[in-house]
């Protein structure tokens, strides 16, 4: 080989010469989650009601709460957008249904649904709530609540002793995602969004006790690192 001459291995071509220009800006990705409950109080009617999550930030106060939104009911910065304004990419729509233990707001998610009741509380949800993108000014449908779960329907058991107690607990699926899989939607970083909830008009009264409902994304987001 004479001097001068590029490396090769046989059969490759020649190697490319490496660029003299410094990249002026970098790519970071990450995959993170996005989410917003609502909250039904009880015996409230929800036949034919929109009502819009992804609205209200953490610390405030709306979407049925009186009290100021916490971590475990969002996670979003300011309302209505991707937290630092990235560009997030939406592979996964889940949806759980979180019964309450008071009839307004101020008592704890953590009510098991184990009797009739409070699984026909479930159901209802289910069975008439379907979830919606709101981008301003164009609505588009995403799926029936009983599609953003593992398959649909009620999962769970619930076994009764001899007393009559019950243990165990329903809900909306085991958390497997179903929605966009294959084609995620992007939210580019300065948009501003929404889902709302909306019910069909066969859609019961909640029960005696109040219920959420959290939605949450699935995505990855994409931030530019300027460099140069």
């Amino acid at each position: 080989m004479r001097p001068g001459m590029p490396l090769v291995s046989p059969g490759a071509g020649r190697i490319p010469p490496v660029p003299l220009q410094q990249p002026q800006n970098l790519f970071r990705f990450g995959e993170q989650s996005i989410y917003s409950t609502q909250l039904f109080v009880g015996g409230s009617a929800i036949a034919s009601t929109t009502n819009r999550m992804f609205s209200v930030p953490i610390g405030s106060t709306g979407q049925g709460f009186v009290n100021a939104l916490t971590i475990a009911e969002t996670n979003l910065k300011e309302g209505g957008r991707v937290p630092s304004g990235v560009a997030y990419d939406v592979y996964g729509v889940a949806c759980q249904i979180l019964q309450s233990n008071a009839a307004a707001d101020g008592g704890t998610f953590s009510a098991a649904q184990d009797t009739q009741a409070l699984i026909s509380n479930l159901i209802n949800i289910q069975n008439n709530g379907v979830l919606s993108w709101d981008f301003t000014q164009t609505v588009v449908d995403i799926c029936p609540i009983s599609l953003a779960g593992a398959g649909g329907g009620a999962f769970g058991a619930v076994a009764q002793n001899a007393a009559g107690a019950n243990s165990g607990a329903m809900n909306n699926g085991n958390g497997g995602i179903w929605m966009y899989k294959k084609y995620p939607v992007a939210l580019p970083g300065n948009s501003t969004f929404s889902i709302v909830v909306r019910f069909g008009s066969r859609a019961a009264a909640i029960g005696a006790n109040s219920v959420g409902v959290r939605v949450v994304l699935l995505g990855y987001y994409k931030n530019v690192i300027e460099i140069g």
